[in-house]
């Protein structure tokens, strides 16, 4: 993204009546029972099989982005778009478009399927016509977080081709709010897989099954 230094970003001063507090983070839409101890007890990383364990230890490098990610939107709210904020969120859309799409993809491929039967048989589902279950919350996130950051990019890439100074103020500020929106988005999808979605899968399918998924994995990956 080519941007230049944009001093003034709040020309509708909207961001005080957000409540935003820096050195609180961001989560304006934290809700208070969102991130409240799930109904199932989490297990620990160390008791998860490898498949699984993979999956959640690929959550810290997302998670480190994301505090970064963080940073950069505070400080151009605070000081203005400048060339190191630039980088920033740069570098997190860079990370983000390599490794949540395949991680996504392979979660969708491997482990999703086997553990939907599974929540369905154990009648962890809804109750609708069409049983729905963790599974699907979890694919229509996926969707929602990629085409929320292709909405930021593409507002961030339309700020410097307007010719009015106002209009390219507020397209930033949409375009930060959308930043805020995928930073909650991703910090409560992975809470809700941490804490909730890998104990039901470590529960509801055997360390043998979890064996020959790795192995069916692994062989498709040395095939293509």
């Amino acid at each position: 993204m080519d941007m230049h230094i944009l001093r003034r970003i709040d020309p509708l001063q909207k961001q005080p009546e957000r409540g935003l507090e820096s050195g609180k983070g961001l989560s304006p839409m934290d809700p208070p029972d969102a991130y409240a101890p799930p109904s199932v007890e989490p297990v620990p990383a160390a008791e998860l099989h490898p498949f699984l364990r993979r999956f959640r230890d690929e959550h810290v490098s997302l998670m480190e982005e994301l505090s970064a990610f963080e940073e950069a939107i505070v400080s151009i709210q605070k000081g203005g778009y400048t060339k190191e904020s630039d980088a920033n969120l740069t570098r997190f859309f860079h990370f983000f478009d390599r490794e949540f799409p395949r991680q996504s993809r392979r979660e969708e491929a491997t482990l999703f399927p086997l553990l939907r039967e599974r929540l369905i048989a154990s009648g962890e589902h809804g109750k609708g016509e069409t049983p729905t279950t963790a599974i699907d919350m979890m694919q229509d996130e996926h969707a929602e977080a990629i085409q929320l950051a292709a909405v930021v990019v593409n507002f961030l890439g339309l700020v410097f081709r307007l010719p009015d100074e106002r209009s390219r103020l507020i397209v930033l500020d949409a375009a930060l709010e959308q930043c805020k929106n995928l930073v909650e988005l991703l910090r409560l999808h992975v809470f809700h897989k941490d804490n909730v979605l890998y104990t039901l899968a470590h529960r509801l399918i055997s360390r043998a099954e979890f064996d020959e998924i790795q192995s069916r994995t692994a062989a498709a990956r040395k095939s293509s």
